[in-house]
């Protein structure tokens, strides 16, 4: 039985989901250490559409760096390797793990 009761199994997770969670929570992490506290000076109950909006796009700026600065470290790892004739995917699962 999986989750709330349902006779349906709970689908396995494959390596890489597993390999991502940790990846998800670091960067939800970094995510909240950065915007929230640039976004929300004094929290309460619920969030003012202000600290929303703020909020919003504090995190789709941070994901969209994180993106950039991730391909870029991969573009780099690679043209490296050609350099030293080795193999790139060795040396981007060295740098993503």
């Amino acid at each position: 039985m999986s989750l709330f009761g349902s006779s349906t199994p709970a689908p396995s997770k494959s390596s890489e989901d597993i390999k991502a969670s940790p990846r998800a929570a670091a960067a939800a992490g970094k995510i909240n250490e950065h915007c929230y506290d640039a976004c929300v000076p004094a929290p309460g109950t619920s969030l003012s559409s202000k600290e929303s909006g703020c909020l919003s796009s504090c995190m789709e700026k941070y994901i969209a760096m994180w993106n950039i600065t991730s391909r870029t470290y991969i573009a780099r790892v690679s043209q490296e390797s050609k350099k030293m004739g080795g193999d790139a995917s060795a040396l981007v699962a060295m740098g993503t793990q």
